[in-house]
Formats: C-alpha cells, sequence, structure tokens
C-alpha cells in the first residue's frame, strides 16, 4: 500500500457526483480536488498536485493518452463489463427488460471500458433514471472510499465483450405499439437533467414526458409542450 501520496482528484461533470462528492469530503482521507471542466484536466494542472488516482464517476470527453499513461485513472461503468461496455448503458440495460445490474469501477485504458476492474457493486434499475444516476454516485464514492483505503490491484475482465452503442437523442421518440410497461420504461430511462426526454411531435409542437407513474393500468406523466424550432 502507498502511503506516501494522499492527493486525489475527481473529475465529473454531472451535478448529483459533485453533490456526493460534497457531502463525504470531510470523511475522506488525503487532499481532495475535483473539476468539472475539460479543459482543466491538463498535463501541466496535473503535475502540480500529482493525483494517487484520478476518479472520473462521470466524463464525457476523452482522456489523452498521456495522462492514462502517467496517472492512475478510474472510471465507473453501469454495466457488469465486459458485458455492455460502450455508451448509454442505463437506457441499453432498462430497454433490453433489465431490474438490476452492477456498477463496476475499472482502470481506464484508451480502449473504452475495457480496462481491469477494482470493484463491483450491485445497482437497482428502480425508478426515474435520475434517482438510478443519484444512487449510482452514492455506490461511486463507496468505491472511491474502498480504493484509496486498500489500493487494490485491478483485475483483467474475463468472458467475451458485448457493446453497447451510444444512444441518439432522436430515439428518444415514444415507440410505437408496444405495452404500456415498455412506455413506462422508455420516459423513466431518460428522465434525469441534460438527458433527452422521451417525446412525441404533434404538428408543430413536440410533447415531453417525465414523472411517468404507472397506476391501476394507466400511465400518469407530466408533459411539456413546446413549439419546434425546425
Amino acid at each position: 500500500m502507498n502511503n506516501e501520496n494522499k492527493n486525489y482528484l475527481i473529475a465529473t461533470m454531472k451535478d448529483w457526483n459533485i453533490s456526493a462528492f460534497k457531502r463525504i469530503e470531510k470523511s475522506l482521507p488525503g487532499q481532495w480536488h475535483i473539476i468539472s471542466d475539460p479543459k482543466l484536466l491538463t498535463v501541466d494542472y496535473l503535475s502540480r498536485i500529482k493525483p494517487r488516482y484520478i476518479f472520473f464517476p462521470h466524463w464525457n470527453w476523452v482522456v489523452p493518452a498521456d495522462i492514462l499513461d502517467a496517472y492512475e485513472c478510474v472510471c465507473f461503468h453501469m454495466t457488469d463489463v465486459p458485458y455492455g461496455r460502450g455508451g448509454s448503458p442505463l437506457q441499453n440495460l432498462i430497454i433490453r427488460g433489465y431490474k438490476d445490474t452492477i456498477l463496476t469501477a475499472l482502470r481506464m485504458t484508451e480502449k473504452l471500458d475495457a480496462g481491469p476492474v477494482y470493484a463491483k457493486s450491485p445497482l437497482a434499475l428502480a425508478g426515474r433514471a435520475e434517482d438510478i444516476f443519484l444512487e449510482a454516485a452514492s455506490l461511486c464514492y463507496e468505491q472511491i472510499t474502498d480504493i484509496v483505503s486498500t489500493e487494490p490491484e485491478p483485475v483483467a475482465q474475463c468472458g467475451v465483450p458485448i457493446c453497447f452503442s451510444r444512444r441518439k437523442p432522436e430515439q428518444s421518440e415514444l415507440p410505437k405499439e408496444v405495452e404500456l410497461d415498455k412506455v413506462y420504461d422508455h420516459i423513466r430511462m431518460l428522465d434525469a437533467p441534460s438527458y433527452p426526454k422521451a417525446f412525441i411531435d404533434h404538428g408543430n409542437y413536440r410533447i415531453e414526458f417525465s414523472y411517468a407513474k404507472l397506476i391501476d393500468g394507466c400511465l400518469e406523466a407530466k408533459i411539456t409542450l413546446t413549439k419546434k424550432t425546425n
């Protein structure tokens, strides 16, 4: 165990990860830094703080190879890798009918989601996407606390990789001719800040859906009506 370097960096872009970090920051061992702007993730900045680990609870930008080579970078993926490598894991799992999954902490490599694994934790996929992301954020920091405390050696992934494709905004349109529970899943899996909400177009208007509930065979949801811009 390395007892000398107690500097750590959190790189994240989502409010729920930032809030979760602030809640537990004082209880974490060592000196912690946090950034949410990819422009700050530079070799010059990192050379000044010399982090033992860089943790990426949610990060949508490519990390340069020179940083991956120089520092132990840890990301968190919402599948039991090597199953489900790639983009939009939450949505890809829910549309495939999964009710729960595994949150995996793994070392970042130039190949997406292919690095060795530090830890895995069960994660339920119930409720709105935002609720799931909030729970995942808490699990991330539990894994982070354990990693900095024990400095485990990550273990290579085992099995045949199954890769997901990142979803596109147009795929948020409500599916047609499906059961009501599938419509419910479609709405809730997109119901988080900054995600393209489930929608249908009606003439010159777009109707977006959120806060869906299934009650006695009926689906209730909040709707937002806006005029289409194209």
